[in-house]
């Protein structure tokens, strides 16, 4: 590439970001959406047991209970209403008074039944097994410590924080690139463009640079939050996962520039990036389901959404702090599926310039 063509490279690149800039609507949205979502995910939106009202049944008094019912007592999540008679229980339940019973047939034989106010089944799921592992117990009856690894406390916003990300670099990146370029074809400019020195790709990727810049401020602002805000632990792997993420940034961008092949008109555009790329990211990236829990067909569907592949990385390097060798799996299929839609949409876009 000469000067004069690099030049010209540039000058398109200040016009896309000139363009950016002064739409005020799309600034807000990519930058203060990261925001709102991590602070929504974070702390209004949660999945967490907290401040569960509980009472026990007790029939009779002894080491085990006692040590149990101090265990309730303690934990700080459970707000604990005191022993009640089985009469009671039953109606605390039924006026909501409490979400669950704690029932002791005594305590030789210390088996404990749950009676769990099941209205709102997610809270129910949750309370449940939350108190059977305060009040674990082993065949012999005598307490077993359980130990929570890599979210110990169980932060929804660590769960959450990966899906996230990975839903906003496509939304960033693919839908919002891809109605980009395509504008300049609704609006009859992209013909102009293509009269210039350079070569048509150029054009194309020098509208995909300021949006790979804004991915990555959108990146530095998801980790700051992440791991000051939100708590979510320091570690080495912090570098890792921004490489890893630029990986993915570029396989978004990938699929932005293959969606404006394919169209010609924004809305179009707009629809496809939202029923093949935005609904598959939270219906089968296990963003929100565990894809573990999926019938068979839709376990193999969901290999080809790259949010699944990203997801699984940052829970990886974020929450379990792995090595990067953990991930290899994960980056090498991102990296395929980048190249794939690369030389796809290169082919796509040389053959409409014929």
């Amino acid at each position: 590439m000469t000067n004069q063509q690099m030049n010209t490279f540039l000058s398109f690149v200040r016009k896309e970001t000139l363009h950016i800039v002064r739409d005020t609507r799309t600034m807000a949205i990519v930058l203060v959406m990261p925001v709102i979502l991590l602070l929504l995910f974070g702390f209004a939106i949660s999945t967490e047991v907290n401040n569960i009202n509980v009472a026990a049944v007790v029939p009779e008094h002894g080491e085990v209970t006692r040590d149990m019912i101090s265990r309730l007592e303690a934990n700080p999540y459970i707000s604990f209403k005191g022993c009640v008679t089985q009469d009671d229980a039953g109606r605390m339940l039924q006026n909501g008074d409490v979400g669950a019973v704690v029932m002791f047939t005594s305590d030789t034989d210390p088996e404990i039944r749950l009676r769990i106010d099941a209205s709102n089944t997610n809270t129910a799921q949750s309370a449940a097994g939350y108190l059977r592992g305060i009040l674990a117990v082993d065949k012999a009856g005598t307490p077993t410590a359980t130990r929570t690894l890599y979210n110990p406390q169980l932060k929804s916003a660590y769960n959450f924080v990966p899906g996230i990300m990975g839903m906003l670099f496509i939304l960033i990146c693919a839908m919002m690139t891809s109605v980009s370029i395509v504008r300049e074809k609704e609006t009859g400019t992209m013909e102009v463009l293509l009269v210039s020195p350079i070569h048509p790709l150029s054009i194309v990727l020098s509208k995909l640079v300021p949006y790979f810049i804004l991915s990555c401020i959108v990146l530095s602002t998801i980790l700051l939050m992440a791991y000051t805000v939100l708590g979510l632990p320091w570690s080495y792997t912090a570098v890792h996962v921004i490489w890893v993420s630029i990986i993915y940034i570029l396989l978004s961008l990938s699929i932005g520039m293959l969606v404006s092949t394919l169209t010609s008109r924004q809305f179009v555009a707009l629809l496809v990036s939202a029923m093949l790329f935005m609904i598959p990211v939270i219906m089968l990236s296990g963003m929100l389901f565990p894809i573990e829990n999926m019938p068979r067909p839709l376990q193999w569907l969901s290999c080809i959404v790259p949010a699944r592949w990203y997801i699984d990385a940052m829970r990886k390097l974020m929450i379990e702090q792995l090595p990067v060798a953990s991930v290899t799996d994960d980056i090498v299929i991102m990296s395929l599926m980048a190249l794939a839609i690369v030389t796809v949409a290169v082919k796509k876009f040389n053959e409409k310039l014929q």
